[in-house]
């Protein structure tokens, strides 16, 4: 019995792959979201600006504007949904360079406080992170996507090689599966274009007869005239 896979189906088998790739290998893929959860400045650094502009800012991205963030000594309390949030996006395998700062009108910009940040830092069951710098500033990031990423690095293998040979594991088979379905699909096309490249052969052999007929009826020399 011979088998052969639908060519419309390849897109949907790839795409099917792609998921399963996704939901293997979070941490290599997936971003985890970071929001602002709440925020308290104990000083501003500009002497000449009545209000102090505040923003987030991690290395090579773009700058977070906290534009509520206007006195000291004040908790601004955020709920995630702002239209600045959120503040980054970070995976269980690297950390970023980030901070708070202020812009200053005259000089560079003003620094709080310069850190790592990393999803390992997320250690709250509901993944919350404070910041504390006496006399700077104290902030609580949110981050629950982090908890999922910092539990499968402690708990899938029980060390960081175990962890590793599990997530090539998992990218092997992805692989794996891949190769097979386009190895499936290049087949299946090579076939379609075969078996209609043999019907035009035919059709166009056939249409050689027709005319060959055609001729000897014009010319008489048909298998009727050969009887007479």
């Amino acid at each position: 019995m011979h088998y052969s896979l639908n060519p419309r189906l390849i897109p949907i088998v790839l795409i099917l792959c792609s998921s399963l790739f996704l939901r293997l290998l979070p941490g290599l893929v997936i971003g985890a979201v970071v929001t602002l959860d709440s925020i308290e400045i104990y000083k501003k650094h500009e002497l000449f600006g009545s209000k102090p502009t505040v923003f987030f800012q991690c290395k090579r991205e773009n700058k977070t504007i906290l534009p509520d963030v206007k006195k000291k000594h004040v908790l601004y309390i955020f709920k995630g949904e702002e239209s600045w949030q959120p503040l980054t996006e970070l995976t269980d395998k690297k950390c970023k360079r980030c901070g708070f700062y202020e812009k200053d009108s005259i000089k560079p910009d003003d620094t709080f406080d310069e850190w790592e940040l990393c999803a390992s830092d997320f250690t709250s069951p509901h993944g919350k992170y404070t910041r504390y710098l006496k006399k700077e500033f104290k902030a609580t990031f949110l981050c629950p996507e982090c908890v999922p990423h910092r539990d499968a690095s402690n708990h899938s293998s029980g060390s960081p090689k175990g962890e590793k040979r599990m997530h090539w594991a998992f990218l092997l088979l992805i692989c794996g599966l891949v190769s097979i379905v386009l190895i499936l699909g290049a087949v299946t096309t090579y076939k379609c274009w075969k078996r209609k490249k043999r019907q035009h052969e035919q059709a166009r052999f056939l249409k050689l007869f027709e005319e060959d007929d055609d001729i000897e009826d014009e010319l008489g020399i048909g298998p009727l005239s050969h009887v007479m």
